[in-house]
């Protein structure tokens, strides 16, 4: 979850990807070297964050609230909801704040939910500052590297919703960024499945990754940018039916139902969709 602690209330702007194109093959990569930054904490106005010893901002929780989610872009990750009202199985790769998880687990009590993270230190200081929930029969907080739980067979065709939120301390652009690495995550949905990712829309790795994910997916929207630069991608492994009154209605019913302000959502795949 990268955005610079400064810009927290940043106005958002209206910001479109590149359109769908061929994607040369690429060379094996070799295997990933991790090496974990500190993580550290800050506190104003009644928000707790966490960062990677620097200033950029993994996540938040306002701490009279742990469970709402605070971010901007963190909400939009969320406009899945549009589209699936009953998620059967809901994926986290990049655990962050807990944000998203702990919303999910609460909000959705028929769903099992699972995140992903690799660095052990993230998943120990949501559970003792963030107000991570332990583990049950319905959620699991798993220590491993995203890459290998998409790449896992047993995974494939079982995902309804999955949000990517995979950045480290370097804020150079999610750490997994590859066709293969979004193709994996599209064997992981179910036909009807959807994935979000946080993008950063003023930096090259933009372009990048829309173009790997149109690679592997069938239709890709993005919302407006927010913050200072994040980018919200919208995955479908089916085109979608954009029936822009429809999703005003359901968005109206997750506004009553949860104070997520979904109607700009659909503000944005409107947008998106007039831009087409």
């Amino acid at each position: 979850m990268l955005i610079k602690r400064k810009s927290i209330e940043a106005d958002a702007n209206l910001k479109s990807g590149p359109g769908k194109k061929s994607h040369p093959a690429e060379k094996p990569k070799a295997a990933r070297k991790v090496k974990f930054a500190p993580v550290t904490l800050s506190e104003q106005f009644g928000i707790r964050y966490l960062h990677f010893g620097t200033e950029w901002v993994q996540g938040a929780m306002r701490i009279s609230k742990p469970d709402w989610i605070e971010l901007e872009y963190a909400q939009q990750m969320m406009a899945w909801m549009l589209f699936n009202e009953q998620p059967q199985h809901i994926v986290q790769l990049g655990l962050g704040t807990g944000a998203l998880t702990k919303f999910c687990y609460r909000r959705f009590p028929d769903a099992r939910v699972t995140a992903i993270d690799l660095n052990p230190s993230v998943i120990t200081i949501c559970e003792t500052m963030f107000k991570l929930p332990a583990n049950d029969e319905r959620l699991n907080v798993i220590e491993m590297d995203a890459l290998d739980y998409v790449n896992d067979p047993a995974h494939h065709g079982s995902i309804d919703a999955l949000q990517v939120d995979v950045y480290d301390a370097t804020a150079r652009g999610p750490v997994l960024d590859t066709p293969e690495f979004y193709q994996a995550c599209a064997a992981c949905l179910t036909p009807d499945g959807i994935m979000t990712v946080n993008l950063f829309g003023d930096h090259p790795s933009y372009a990048k990754n829309l173009s790997a994910m149109h690679f592997a997916f069938d239709t890709v929207i993005s919302l407006p940018e927010v913050h200072e630069g994040n980018v919200i991608a919208i995955a479908f492994n089916t085109r979608p039916t954009l029936d822009i009154a429809a999703l005003y209605e359901r968005a109206a019913q997750i506004t009553a139902a949860t104070k997520l302000p979904a109607k700009s959502w659909v503000n944005g795949i409107k947008a998106w969709q007039a831009q087409q």
